[in-house]
């Protein structure tokens, strides 16, 4: 966990530290290298985002047991953490928060069976959170669009005609899906207003997507040491993110003579394309997109009583979303 990220929200941070020890007990695997690599990914310098606003947005409300609200934040990192571990497999990465991944030590064959683990493991907890046969039923209903969201995201690989709609929609249905059912679902368990559970997945959308294009702004400008991945690691996977999608039309022919490669690119070309986003100032355009979406979180927030909950979300939105890693 994140520590000196939570310390800025006495409210939730002695939940979250709880919910790691928490994490580490549900977590078991008789596959005990799998399992040490699963630990070792909980236990590496996840920011814990998911959980954190799950836990905020209960504070509207003051139902739910403590045992049960720990289950349905445990719950959205435990999915988190099974998406990870497949995404792994898909962009072939090495490591994950500076730890190697399993399907770079183990195969990907074994890092898709311990993704599916988690899965089944996050459905476990979902139980333990809730017997509400709605609230289930929500669960699988983001888990469907999250899936939809990586299989459409795989269909735009290495597509120099992706469009900034298209792009917006897959990250709907994966990034900002996690983030909406986090709000959501600690809103909904905690007993929160039907006026504050309706602004949960406008609020959750609108959080998620700018939190990803932050991200792929940072694959283009951000320090590789700080963000604990590589830079440009999505271009190298046929990954066309936000910055290289805004600056394409503006030289196509250009960034077509060294992306018709393809995964055959080489290191030098790779450095090409990173010059003539920075040329054609992708990243510019980039970071006014992503504003706009971060001001229409804040405004959402902005729209929930007010009181120490919305102060907090509010403030954790704006240094998430205006972060350099």
């Amino acid at each position: 966990m994140d520590r000196q990220l939570w310390r800025q929200f006495p409210q939730v941070e002695p939940q979250l530290d709880a919910l790691q020890d928490y994490l580490f007990q549900v977590v078991q695997l008789d596959n005990q290298p799998i399992h040490s690599k699963i630990l070792a990914l909980l236990k590496s310098g996840g920011k814990l985002l998911r959980p954190g606003y799950f836990y905020l947005f209960s504070k509207f409300g003051n139902q739910g047991t403590p045992s049960e609200l720990q289950a349905g934040a445990a719950a959205l990192e435990i999915l988190h953490v099974g998406t990870l571990i497949h995404d792994d497999v898909i962009d072939e990465s090495p490591t994950r928060r500076g730890v190697r991944t399993i399907q770079m030590k183990y195969g990907q064959r074994n890092a898709i069976y311990a993704g599916d683990f988690m899965f089944t493991v996050y459905f476990n907890q979902v139980l333990k959170a809730t017997g509400d046969r709605q609230m289930v039923q929500e669960h699988i209903d983001a888990m469907h669009r999250i899936l939809q969201g990586e299989l459409h995201q795989m269909a735009l690989n290495y597509r120099e005609d992706t469009t900034v709609d298209a792009y917006l929609s897959e990250v709907a249905g994966k990034t900002a899906e996690l983030f909406a059912l986090s709000c959501y679902t600690g809103a909904k368990l905690a007993g929160a207003p039907v006026s504050v559970v309706a602004l949960t997945r406008e609020i959750g959308i609108a959080l998620g997507s700018a939190y990803q294009m932050l991200d792929d702004i940072l694959d283009y400008a951000g320090d590789p040491v700080k963000t604990q991945k590589p830079v440009l690691e999505d271009l190298r996977s046929g990954v066309y993110s936000l910055p290289l999608i805004l600056a394409i039309p503006l030289a196509k022919r250009d960034f077509h003579h060294l992306l018709r490669k393809k995964q055959d690119m080489t290191v030098a070309d790779i450095q090409a394309v990173q010059a003539l986003v920075a040329q054609y100032d992708g990243v510019g355009a980039a970071r006014k997109l992503a504003l706009r979406h971060t001001e229409k979180a804040l405004s959402l927030i902005r729209q929930l009583p007010a009181g120490s909950a919305q102060a907090d979300l509010e403030k954790l939105t704006t240094m998430l979303l205006r972060r350099d890693h």
